[in-house]
């Protein structure tokens, strides 16, 4: 609403403005109450945003793979010698001992220059140089790069070539490459290992490659009289990796291999010995997914029991403009969490949910003709009078090492999965079904009031919480347009009092003249 410029009381002598105040005050009260309804409203909607989230992790990253037995299926690889070998255990592996054998690893081609110096330090190359620099002399030549044994780039050459040109072909053939001044040599090597990177350098027989420290001897070079090894670059082939596993031979351009559901990474040539791989149930994937399962349910059983059990805040009213002015952003913050802890307090949604988590994971579920219990794996809630209010149906599995008041209890768990896998998968499965069918039902949507895969009426709080928008704005303009009415009341009114003192001025000094 525009500013205006209004008189007080000049003729009656009231306060107008304290008067108009005062009348209006009780229709900007319903403003602000509405205005913190709304806020009250919206701290709701985070609340359970981090509640449904929670239960939401529950629902969709543990117990709806955990109905499958292939959740299961989890299998581990050891290999009696570590250093030999690293293997990932796949689907389909089969649970054995295997003997493997690494022949030889999987190595990229290198070749390393010639140092262009020699003996000689008067000259000093660098990757502007150029092959006239270097000393050659030729008319041209052409060098050709073959990775794989196909002529991948080309370059035509002459005295005016740089070295920085000869790297850009390298490098665009696919190779790394690089000139190092200080040891004046040219390093090449291949992106990936194996034969099929190997790569080869040859020009037309014009010098071009010797001038650039590049070619490598022949084997009749090598055999020459007076052979001189520092002349020529030195190369490694690139090579593929051979293992033999169970006296089978298999290779790779890299040094890993996917055979029968293991992916082996060869680590070290063994020569003539043999390493066994050891698969069987990987107990401790078991373990964690069980454990990693309860932390996420312990998330979200101990906030549904925070804010459903929660202190009552009613003695805590919204604070006003005035008061936070008068007080710090901390002290702020806390007065308002006060208030925020009990918007939840006996919630019909969160007893709802927390009647639900205590019943399920409280059930008997029969596996093999045999009745289980989480308390039958160590499994259970904490001493009802050692444990907080808001963790008291949290659970903890007996023998865990990162639980300081049940680590040093036996580990029932992990003996189970060891001695009774069937039983571990039987009840799980059976759990996390009972559970996915339950979280289904109560995250359907309702009448609109909700989404799928919503705990709560999110979407009836969200169209309360817009209505407000509406109301507050009806609210502020019934205020405003009684503000102005009154203040149109009584300016009418001064007008009138003023009219009446000139008439009553006038009519004394009529009297006065007359006398």
């Amino acid at each position: 609403m525009a500013n205006k410029i209004r008189m007080g009381g000049l003729i009656s002598g009231l306060d107008t403005d304290a008067v108009v105040e005062a009348l209006v005050s009780t229709k900007k009260q319903k403003v602000t109450t509405a205005k913190n309804d709304q806020k009250k409203l919206g701290w709701k909607q985070d609340i359970w945003t981090g509640i449904n989230n929670n239960i939401k992790g529950l629902f969709q990253s543990h117990v709806s793979s955990m109905r499958f037995s292939n959740a299961y299926s989890k299998l581990k690889t050891t290999v009696s010698d570590s250093s030999v070998a690293s293997v990932v255990t796949g689907d389909g592996a089969p649970k054995t001992n295997q003997k493997l054998k690494v022949e030889s690893l999987a190595k990229s081609a290198y070749l390393t220059g010639r140092d262009l110096n020699g003996d000689s330090s008067e000259k000093t190359f660098t990757a502007a140089s150029t092959l006239k620099d270097l000393g050659f002399e030729g008319t041209g030549d052409t060098i050709k790069v073959n990775i794989g044994g196909k002529e991948i780039k080309s370059l035509a050459v002459d005295e005016n070539t740089t070295i920085s040109d000869v790297l850009t072909t390298l490098k665009d053939a696919g190779l790394n490459a690089s000139f190092d001044a200080d040891t004046q040599r040219f390093f090449i090597n291949s992106k990936a290992t194996g034969a099929k990177n190997d790569f080869t350098l040859t020009d037309s027989g014009n010098g071009a490659l010797a001038a650039l420290g590049l070619a490598t001897a022949s084997d009749a070079d090598k055999a020459a009289e007076g052979y001189d090894a520092s002349q020529y670059a030195s190369k490694i082939d690139g090579t593929d990796a051979t293992i033999y596993l169970n006296n089978a031979k298999f290779t790779s351009d890299s040094n890993t291999f996917k055979i029968n559901g293991l992916t082996i990474t060869a680590l070290e040539e063994t020569g003539s010995k043999e390493v066994t791989l050891s698969t069987d149930t990987d107990t401790s994937g078991i373990y964690d997914m069980v454990k990693n399962m309860l932390a996420q349910y312990n998330k979200a059983i101990n906030e549904i029991d925070k804010y459903y059990g929660a202190a009552s805040a009613r003695k805590y009213s919204m604070l006003t403009d005035d008061e936070k002015e008068a007080m710090n952003d901390k002290d702020v913050e806390e007065y308002e969490n006060k208030i925020k802890s009990g918007l939840l307090r006996g919630d019909s949604n969160l007893s709802s949910l927390r009647n639900m988590f205590t019943e399920v994971m409280n059930k008997g579920f029969e596996v093999n003709g045999q009745t289980y219990y989480l308390s039958s794996f160590g499994i259970g809630t904490g001493s009802y009078f050692d444990t907080p209010d808001n963790e008291k149906h949290a659970l903890h599995i007996d023998g865990d090492k990162d639980d300081p008041k049940f680590k040093d209890k036996t580990d029932k768990l992990s003996a189970m999965i060891a001695s009774d896998p069937s039983a571990v998968e039987g009840f799980f499965k059976e759990l996390s079904k009972e559970l996915y069918s339950r979280l289904d039902g109560m995250s359907k949507s309702v009448d609109g009031r909700r989404s799928y895969g919503s705990f709560y009426d999110d979407k009836k709080m969200k169209t309360d919480y817009d209505g407000y928008k509406s109301t507050i704005k009806t609210l502020e303009d019934k205020a405003n347009d009684y503000e102005d009415k009154l203040y149109r009341q009584y300016a009418a009114m001064e007008k009138t009092l003023q009219a009446m003192q000139s008439k009553s001025s006038a009519l004394a000094g009529l009297m006065g003249g007359g006398s």
